[in-house]
Order: structure tokens, then sequence, then C-alpha cells
């Protein structure tokens, strides 16, 4: 991702556009904001423009060196609790090793009444890549690590304390002339494989039968529809002034009251 222009990565613009657009539906400030992952400068910038003072980490050395930003991975950031108002995430929860644990520290770095909000290409993305995978003369060896679905996302935010939690998934098709464009792509985005120790290299046998097996999966005009799940989450610090749920068992009126047919 270093190495290629800001431009190559198409997922960045798409997931920055939604993130901003929910920042902007809360109506509060966030002085003290701490962004994950430093690849898209245009983030950073909109983020700094609403006065807020932007600490970034990023798990990339090359990212963080050109971008300013700390060189660690979420699930390994070491700064003082009650850090930050608002955090951002726009991509990469589900290629590090402890999500469990990067949901802790988050949880533990925002202020009462802090914000976690993110994006992530989630549990049944890029179907057809994955069958390609398969085909008859390729290895079977693990090439793509695992993804969190949305009930699993939503799971975690309570469990590690998060308040009022809401996570929801947007579809995303994008067509591809060939498996060698997904991979260019996928390569930009950082969605390649972050599996460790990595897989094997494939062959060029492999890569051939890989790439025959994905066109075999085109439209009729020859360009092959593939699948990106984006799942968006959020997450508040407990905080007393919240809105709270009801207590269990204190509703007045009988839902299967409601539900009688009138006459």
């Amino acid at each position: 991702m270093a190495r290629l222009p800001p431009s190559a990565n198409f997922l960045a613009p798409i997931v920055a556009e939604t993130l901003l657009d929910r920042l902007t539906m809360v109506t509060r400030e966030f002085p003290r904001t701490l962004l994950i992952g430093a690849h898209d400068a245009a983030l950073a910038d909109h983020l700094r423009a609403t006065g807020t003072t932007l600490t970034m980490i990023e798990a990339g050395p090359r990212l963080a060196a050109t971008q300013g930003a700390m060189a660690v991975e979420a699930d390994a950031v070491d700064l003082p609790f009650a850090s930050f108002d608002l955090i951002v995430w726009p991509g990469g929860l589900d290629g590090i090793n402890d999500v469990p644990g990067a949901l802790v520290r988050l949880r533990a770095l925002l202020a009462p009444d802090g914000l976690l909000l993110g994006t992530f290409v989630g549990d049944g993305s890029l179907p057809k890549l994955r069958r390609a995978v398969m085909s008859d003369g390729v290895r079977p060896v693990a090439r793509l690590h695992p993804q969190i679905d949305l009930a699993a996302m939503g799971n975690l935010l309570q469990r590690v304390g998060f308040a009022l939690p809401v996570v929801d998934v947007e579809a995303l098709s994008v067509r591809y002339g060939d498996w060698f464009a997904l991979v260019r792509d996928l390569r930009a985005t950082g969605l390649s494989s972050r599996l460790d120790p990595a897989p094997p290299p494939l062959t060029r046998e492999e890569v051939a039968r890989i790439a025959v097996a994905f066109g075999a999966q085109a439209d009729a005009d020859g360009r092959t529809a593939e699948s990106f799940r984006l799942v968006h989450f959020s997450g508040w610090a407990p905080h007393p002034d919240q809105p709270q749920p009801a207590r269990r068992g204190s509703g007045s009126a009988s839902l299967a009251e409601a539900l009688k047919p009138k006459s």
C-alpha cells in the first residue's frame, strides 16, 4: 500500500464518506480523536478540519513514517486510558490477530461517553474468489484470513463493554475483467491475506487455474461481479447520562392485545 498512489485504494473514499456521514449525525464535539490506519490522508484532513486533536496509529511501518503515525497494531496499542473522545477505524479489524483484545484496548482508551466508529470487510465477501481458489489442481491451503460476520461483531461489542452498539452491513459489487485486476485491488486496499505464517506461493499452474475459474463465473459481457460486504459498527463508552433500556418486564402494554385482529 505504501508503494502505491492513494488513488489505487478504491475502497478508502467509500468508507471515509460513510464514516463522515455517520459522524455528522452525532450532535456533539470530539476534542481528541484516534484514527486507526494512516493510509487515507483525505480522511485525516477531514477529521482535523473539525478542530479535533488527531492521533494516528498504523500497522505498516513505512506508511506510519510517511504519515506521522505511531507504528503499532491496534491490538497492541499502549496509550493512557481515557485518552480519546472518538476512535475511527476505517478498515482492518478483521485482519488483526486478537480482535476481542483490540476492542478491549479501544474501550479502555475511550473517555466516558466516547464513541468508537468503524468499518471492515466482513463475512460473505469475495465469494467468487473463494470458489476460484478451491479449483481442482490448486493446493487446499488457507489463503484468506477469517472474516467477521454481523452477529459476531454485535456480540463482541457488547461483551467488551460498549454501550448502545450498532452494526449494519452495506453490500458493494465490483465488476472485474479478470482475476489479476481483483488481486491488484486487494493489494491496494490492504485486503490480501495476513495469515502468519504466510501460505506457500502459488505456482504458475495454480495461478492459471484460478484465473480460469474466476473468469468462468463472468457475466455475458465477460466481466465478473465480485462482492464486498462492508460492515459498519459503532459503540459508546458507558456514561450515566446515556439512554438506558427499560427494565425487563416493566412494560404495561400487552403485545398479545395489540396483535389481536380488530373486529
